[in-house]
């Protein structure tokens, strides 16, 4: 008989449960990072809760009350998700998880959930399942993102910054601004740090201390990963040593 279960982390469990993402390498820095990061979010209201399919991981969502989001979006009294995997197609797990998250928000008397889509990457959710779970798409970003929201009443919109293109304007020299919410954070700046040494450019990492700076700085709502270089973004989310120093070579 099929087992179906929700997983919520907290700093009791953490160690032992695990977060989704890099679960296989828990030794390593990204990992050991994000439980950090973790630990120091639980009090903020963040959740991260794991779907388990007889005893095995099959998917999870991470989401936050706006005020303490990583992603760079402006309103009120909402929630943001963050991530949401699954893998385990057909069974309806994102839905179900996307479900808890919408319940959760009422019973925290938000004005809705929010999320930040971009079919260019999978960094970050999928647009589809949202559609199909009543969130409709607001407005459009650079690079691809898409503002999506799920409201509970006639309450004020969210809505991105307008300023994408000061923010580049701030980095002429290789600048790579982080947080660690994810884990693949780390291997994403080791791939462009060892393309920019064989191309002898020095980048500097400015690693985002608070919601504030991120909301100040980042070049794209992502948020918590974006690489500049001549005042041009060359990438949110993680690239191959060779494709850094493609993008890099072009702009030298």
């Amino acid at each position: 008989m099929e087992t179906i279960e929700m997983v919520e982390l907290n700093e009791g469990n953490l160690e032992s449960a695990g977060c989704y993402c890099l679960r296989s390498k828990t030794k390593s820095k990204g990992y050991l990072n994000k439980n950090n990061w973790l630990k120091g979010s639980f009090n903020d209201g963040l959740k991260y809760i794991k779907i388990m399919d007889n005893n095995k991981p099959a998917g999870f969502i991470e989401y936050t009350p706006i005020d303490y989001s990583s992603r760079v979006v402006y309103g009120d009294n909402y929630l943001v998700i963050h991530c949401l995997w699954v893998n385990v197609t057909g069974k309806g797990f994102a839905s179900k998880l996307i479900d808890n998250c919408i319940q959760d928000a009422k019973e925290q008397k938000k004005n809705g959930v929010i999320v930040i889509t971009n079919p260019e990457t999978s960094w970050t959710p999928s647009k589809d399942v949202f559609l199909k779970n009543d969130f409709i798409e607001i407005e459009q970003a650079p690079y691809g993102f898409q503002l999506l929201v799920h409201k509970f009443g006639d309450f004020p919109d969210p809505y991105f910054p307008k300023d994408w293109d000061e923010r580049l304007k701030r980095f002429n020299e290789l600048t790579i601004l982080r947080t660690q919410q994810c884990p693949f954070v780390e291997i994403a700046t080791d791939n462009v740090i060892e393309g920019a040494n064989k191309l002898n450019i020095k980048a500097e990492i400015i690693d985002l201390k608070d919601r504030q700076e991120l909301l100040k700085l980042s070049p794209t709502p992502y948020g918590i990963y974006g690489v500049i270089f001549k005042n041009k973004l060359i990438s949110f989310h993680r690239l191959t040593v060779y494709s850094a120093m493609k993008r890099l070579k072009e702009l030298i």
